[in-house]
């Protein structure tokens, strides 16, 4: 089958019949770089789950079992297992067939938690279609039956105790990585070894509680390779026994098992009630469902069900023609009454600061370094102002809106009119040394017509009264690696920012009770103003390809700027206003460092 992208990776659609021949590969079971445990070997365990499979197994020895699927024949597999406190971790897959099983065993209290796996394909519950690659999983709770024992009452169970957490992880492979549990349906994770480009990426995700310190944990990469990651983390010893199964990008199969060390490198603030222990996962958003909403279908859900964000599926993606024409149809900037923001700005800027009046009648040249000519500004009201390329003769009227984000400093934006493809300016001027730095934007990328692309430039302004420096400039920053904030646009709406790395950010809806829930992740770029104040930049990439502009003002608490993006009914071009919160951060920017230098 031919290489398609995914979320900007390459990767071959595996057929049926070509994932069946790899996985002919697990016959052997799992490799491990550590020992396996013989723990089981001699056993037989029966386990019971709840409206699920009944797994009579045999353990032959330390590295063969049986296994009879309630009333069916026994059928012969390898598998390995690893322990961690009392809790012994299992896999397998069935021969003949795509599937398989991970079960954690609490010999203590005898409860079990099993993840069946398989390879399938077809279509989600929404109707999006999924891969033969993908892993797919059900979880099962239950027991160990025991001659002459009543069952057990309590069982594992869903939690949100994790959420919020952030952990470095070595395993006994070498490989390292950064898994950040913002979310109770995803998680961050950066690869410091696998890969070379610093990003963060966000899969969906389930946290299952064994006890206080006990913490089951999966991730896959629906929207990546496919492949699932499981792993038991004891939060005492900051450990984790785990297993990995997919493709990688080579369409080669990895399965193993592997032990891990790690250190907790930070905690988020959760928001969610304190009666909230997130047993049940309710995703609905304002506490109400949205409109035009069909209720659930009565009953337990489909088998495999879970919450995936799949924006690269569901994206139409136009050309450049298509978008240029729907903007000669329709751009829209700063539409509404002026006097009333939240009409003008849609529901990201109900919390907008008041319109600057600081560059009203002033006149100004910005030079931004190897672009060329400046632009000369004359700013004439509050709502337009005129500009030329420096050394011609005709002006162009544009309107703009203009925010003091701090003390003299402003941020204004506006539509370059005429361009093509539409383009934009956000340009940040600090009336106190003369320093400015211009993030430029423009409809279309190599992928879609439909997704805004950008760079930023710096540079200096010629004003009277200002002396600006000759060398000295705004510059890209990782001040804010690992912090993650709340970006309250309304009454209505709060997301979260986390910023995962110098060159990226991940951002999550809030639900009705201040649960984190639906995650996505995107490249972006931080560049420093001053102490405190920063640009934050990202496009919604493989997703909406929307662009989201803004300056942070860490005194003030305050996100204020600009959107853009375009798409069938045309561009537009908007304001974006936001109430703050510190929820914390992680400190990781110590293991990016050493990624950097090649420790």
């Amino acid at each position: 089958m031919m290489n398609i992208p995914m979320h900007r990776f390459k990767y071959t659609r595996l057929s049926k019949d070509q994932v069946t021949q790899k996985l002919a590969a697990t016959a052997a079971g799992p490799k491990s770089a550590s020992p396996l445990s013989g723990a089981l070997a001699g056993k037989s365990l029966k386990i019971v789950t709840d409206g699920g499979p009944v797994l009579n197994y045999t353990f032959k020895s330390a590295n063969r079992l049986t296994l009879a699927e309630g009333s069916a024949s026994a059928v012969e597999a390898a598998y390995g297992a690893l322990e961690l406190q009392q809790m012994v971790f299992f896999s397998h897959m069935v021969p003949g067939t795509l599937k398989g099983f991970n079960v954690f065993v609490d010999l203590k209290s005898q409860l079990v938690t099993v993840f069946e796996v398989w390879f399938a394909g077809g279509k989600d519950p929404s109707g999006q279609e999924l891969d033969d690659r993908e892993v797919q999983r059900q979880i099962w709770f239950g027991y160990v039956d025991v001659a002459g024992k009543k069952a057990p009452e309590k069982r594992h169970h869903f939690t949100n105790r994790l959420e919020g957490t952030g952990m470095y992880w070595k395993q006994d492979t070498g490989i390292e990585t950064i898994d950040l549990y913002p979310s109770i349906v995803s998680s961050n994770f950066i690869e410091v070894t696998r890969h070379a480009d610093d990003l963060s990426y966000c899969s969906p995700s389930d946290y299952i509680l064994v006890n206080d310190n006990l913490v089951i944990y999966d991730r896959t990469e629906c929207e990546f390779s496919g492949t699932m990651t499981l792993y038991l983390i004891d939060l005492f010893t900051e450990t984790q026994v785990g297993m990995r199964l997919g493709f990688n990008e080579k369409d080669e199969l990895e399965y193993y098992m592997y032990r891990g060390k790690g250190k907790v490198v930070g905690q988020l603030t959760s928001l969610a009630p304190f009666d909230e222990h997130g047993k049940s996962v309710n995703l609905t958003m304002g506490g109400a469902p949205a409109k035009g909403a069909k209720s659930a279908p009565a009953g337990p859900p489909p088998k495999g069900q879970r919450t995936v964000y799949r924006p690269g599926r569901t994206f139409k993606n136009m050309t450049p023609e298509e978008v240029q024409r729907a903007a000669e149809k329709s751009t829209v900037t700063f539409t509404g009454d002026p006097n009333a923001p939240q009409q003008q700005a849609g529901m990201m800027g109900g919390h907008l600061l008041p319109f600057s009046e600081l560059l009203i009648g002033k006149k100004f040249t910005l030079r931004y370094d190897n672009e060329g000519p400046g632009w000369e500004y004359e700013v004439l009201d509050i709502y337009n102002l005129q500009w030329r390329k420096e050394g011609t003769g005709s002006w162009q009227k544009e309107t703009y809106r203009a925010f003091e984000a701090d003390e003299k400093l402003v941020f204004f934006g506006h539509i370059v009119t005429g361009s093509n493809p539409v383009a934009c300016r956000r340009i940040a001027l600090d009336l106190t040394n003369g320093l400015t730095t211009a993030i430029l934007s423009q409809m279309g990328t190599e992928y879609y017509g439909n997704e805004v692309s950008y760079r930023a430039v710096f540079g200096a302004a010629e004003m009277a009264g200002i002396n600006a420096p000759r060398y000295v400039r705004h510059c890209f920053t990782d001040e804010l690696v690992g912090r993650g904030f709340t970006r309250t646009y309304s009454d209505q709406m709060t997301s979260m920012h986390l910023y995962t790395t110098a060159h990226s950010s991940s951002w999550t809806i809030y639900t009705a009770n201040q649960t984190l829930g639906m995650q996505w992740c995107a490249p972006a770029i931080y560049v420093k103003l001053r102490d405190g104040v920063y640009i934050f930049n990202l496009v919604e990439e493989a997703c909406n390809g929307a662009e989201t502009c803004i300056i942070e003002n860490e005194k003030t608490r305050r996100a204020i700027g600009f959107g853009f993006s375009g798409g069938e009914r045309g561009v537009s071009f908007g304001l974006i206003g936001a109430i703050s919160r510190d929820l914390g951060g992680y400190d990781i920017q110590h293991y990016l460092d050493l990624k950097a230098k090649g420790v």
